[in-house]
């Protein structure tokens, strides 16, 4: 038996409805299937919008073209991810005002949170320590893909070690 990564809720949590998912989360959910970036991923695409600025967008793309990810994702693999992503994405403009705000130690990742803020968004889905230790500005707040998992589904996800007992033949 396989597991499917299928949140069991029926629908999306309104506070995921828009939701900005950092780069990295947004790589590792296409390169291990399942696990729980890739739930919280297709979870946002299924009931919600994933949201982009330019800047996080073009991020995303320049990203995943990285030589180091040609034995894990094809050309066409990675042609259809970045179409889907673009097709599907809610993609924001970040006023001037706003784009000089300093939140984030890491001044590349001040773009995650300015989309965010920018689409009105109650949650930022990000591994990055930099981002998630800013935790929340106003009604924003920033979890882990395990956080967001246990909001979306309810229950922490399994560890390789439950999944297996879980999915065993009997």
């Amino acid at each position: 038996m396989r597991v499917d990564p299928v949140p069991r809720q029926e629908t999306l949590p309104r506070s995921f409805l828009l939701t900005v998912i950092d780069t990295n989360v947004l790589i590792s959910a296409s390169l291990v299937r399942p696990s729980v970036p890739a739930t919280c991923v297709y979870s946002v695409l299924s009931g919600g919008r994933l949201v982009f600025s330019e800047t996080t967008l073009s991020e995303f793309e320049s990203r995943i073209w990285k030589p180091k990810f040609d034995k894990y994702l094809s050309i066409e693999h990675r042609r259809r991810i970045v179409n889907d992503a673009g097709a599907a994405a809610f993609i924001v403009a970040i006023p001037e005002k706003l784009s000089l705000k300093k939140y984030s130690t890491d001044p590349d990742d001040d773009a995650f949170i300015h989309a965010a803020i920018a689409a009105g968004s109650e949650r930022l889905i990000s591994g990055d320590p930099h981002l998630l230790s800013v935790r929340s500005v106003g009604k924003l707040r920033i979890v882990t893909p395990r956080e967001a998992f246990e909001e979306i589904c309810g229950d922490p996800p399994l560890g390789l070690y439950e999944a297996r007992l879980v999915n065993r033949p009997r």
